[in-house]
């Protein structure tokens, strides 16, 4: 049994908020994680349940009584959960921490200490999975969300083959060494100060799931400057709570065929439009549907030739079918005003 004690100090050092959403064992194995690995940092731990109508708040609350649990009525996914916990946080940092992570090392101490010293707005660690390798921990804004074409079947790989023949910079930060400047930083692990949220504003409601952090991240950044603290790890068990919600096996977000990968897609789509304009984003989707007959033509040359490695027709009625979802969605997205983006 643990138990949390409650900080003395007039001020809170740091909010810990964690996303509840039918992940209840995570949530816990996190936490437990905190608790053993939080030295030198006065802190509260904030549990926001998307309504997993679940034995979630018992089993949880019974183990860690000083957590704050907030509950919503709906499942309104990584923005507005998020918020609602900012909303009720009392510290001078907030950090926003992924359910599928284990800290280790004291991390989180660590990080607040560099960070609560620093001129920076905001700040990351470096991610590792379970085995230790890296994950991409943050990232460089492309001007007009160029590096999403990455992602189309056949025209994607031939973007990757020509940027790597000119030497292009990647757009991410494989593995961070020492103190790493960057755009954006990845939500599983993202410290900010309560002057840069005051300052930049709340998480964008609009998005359901993925992207906010970026959009996010480009408003925190006209505030001071983002980085990853690459000598501080943390252990994300990447993409633990979507891959069983979206009966999903793309840990990578690269499949552009299913319904998960529809709601990036979306949510891509409309990270791009806030942040870079509607040319930019008339621009990338055009380029999508001008994949569609690329798309169709090297379908059909891997089904002739009985190619084992390749798209299938049923990938590319995937395709169309989350392109044509968008395609509806156009005028929402042009006129940017308040539309919530839940495609699950």
């Amino acid at each position: 049994m643990f138990e949390f004690i409650k900080n003395t100090n007039s001020l809170l050092q740091l909010s810990i908020i964690i996303i509840n959403y039918k992940s209840c064992q995570l949530v816990i194995d996190c936490i437990q994680s905190i608790y053993e690995q939080n030295s030198a940092c006065a802190c509260e731990i904030i549990v926001v349940d998307n309504n997993s109508e679940d034995s979630s708040k018992e089993k949880i609350t019974g183990l860690f009584p000083g957590v704050v649990w907030i509950e919503m009525k709906y499942n309104s996914g990584f923005a507005r959960a998020n918020n609602e916990g900012i909303r009720h946080s009392k510290g001078e940092v907030v950090l926003l921490l992924n359910p599928d992570t284990i800290v280790k090392d004291d991390a989180i101490s660590k990080c607040y200490n560099n960070f609560a010293q620093s001129d920076y707005a905001a700040c990351g660690l470096q991610i590792l999975n379970p085995d230790n390798t890296p994950q991409v921990s943050g990232l460089y804004a492309v001007k007009g969300g160029l590096n999403f074409l990455l992602q189309l079947p056949y025209a994607g790989s031939l973007l990757k083959f020509i940027g790597n023949g000119l030497k292009f910079s990647k757009p991410n930060v494989p593995v961070a060494i020492g103190v790493v400047e960057v755009d954006w930083i990845n939500g599983a692990f993202l410290m900010v100060k309560r002057a840069a949220v005051e300052r930049a504003g709340l998480l964008d409601e609009d998005f359901f799931l993925y992207a906010e952090e970026a959009e996010w991240c480009s408003r925190l950044k006209k505030t001071g400057k983002l980085c990853i603290y690459g000598g501080i790890h943390i252990i994300h068990l990447q993409a633990g709570t979507s891959l069983p919600t979206f009966q999903s096996e793309d840990k990578a977000y690269k499949n552009i065929f299913d319904k998960k990968v529809l709601q990036i897609m979306v949510s891509t789509f409309v990270r791009i439009r806030k942040e870079f304009g509607v040319g930019w984003f008339l621009f990338i989707l055009l380029i999508f549907i001008l994949d569609i007959p690329v798309f169709l033509i090297g379908v059909s040359i891997t089904f002739l030739f009985m190619l084992k490695d390749g798209y299938t027709f049923n990938d590319f009625f995937g395709y169309v079918k989350n392109i044509a979802k968008t395609i509806l969605l156009t005028h929402h997205i042009i006129l940017n005003k308040p539309y919530f983006y839940k495609m699950l």
